[in-house]
C-alpha cells in the first residue's frame, strides 16, 4: 500500500521526491551488506561497505541517474570444497543510494575486506543580488537607470 505524501496542491513538482522516498525505504529492508556513511572534508563523502569475501571483479558501482548502485556476486565455490560450517555470507547483494543533486562520484576502492565509495559535494557559492528600490513612475512602475530609481 503507497501513502501518498504530497497531495497538497501546494506542494507542486515534488513527485520525483515521492518517487526517491520510496526507493529508499524498499531498499533499506536488508541490511546486508552492512555500511557505513561519514562526512570527509567539507564536501566530500565516504559511504563504506562491509564485502568481507568479495574481489574487485566480484563488484561493480553504477550511477544511474540520481542513484548509486553497487551490486556484488561472488563466483561459484570450487565443487571439492567441503564447509564444516559457512558462517560467511556468499550471497549476492545490491545496495543503492539516492544521491541529491549535484553529488559527483568521485572515486572508489576496496581495502581489508571494506569497500569506500568516496564522494563529491560542490560548496554551495555565496550568491548576493542587490535589488535596487525604486519610486512609483506616473503609471506604478518604477523606473530604474544605472541601478538608481527615478521618476519616469
Amino acid at each position: 500500500m503507497t501513502t501518498r505524501m504530497f497531495t497538497s496542491p501546494l506542494f507542486l513538482g515534488f513527485d520525483h521526491l515521492e518517487q526517491m522516498l520510496e526507493r529508499a525505504s524498499k531498499n533499506s529492508s536488508d541490511g546486508y551488506p552492512p555500511y557505513n556513511i561519514e562526512q570527509i572534508g567539507p564536501g566530500g563523502l565516504r559511504i563504506t561497505l562491509a564485502v568481507a569475501g568479495f574481489t574487485m571483479a566480484d563488484l561493480q558501482i553504477t550511477q544511474e541517474d540520481n542513484q548509486l548502485v553497487i551490486r556484488g556476486r561472488q563466483a561459484e565455490d570450487a565443487p571439492d570444497r567441503v564447509f564444516l560450517h559457512r558462517g560467511i555470507a556468499a550471497r549476492q547483494f545490491q545496495r543503492a543510494f539516492v544521491l541529491a543533486e549535484g553529488i559527483e562520484v568521485k572515486g572508489a576502492s576496496l581495502d581489508s575486506g571494506l569497500l569506500h565509495v568516496d564522494l563529491v559535494r560542490p560548496l554551495p557559492e555565496a550568491r548576493v543580488k542587490t535589488i535596487p528600490i525604486g519610486r512609483p513612475a506616473g503609471n506604478g512602475v518604477a523606473k530604474v537607470v544605472d541601478g538608481n530609481a527615478s521618476r519616469g
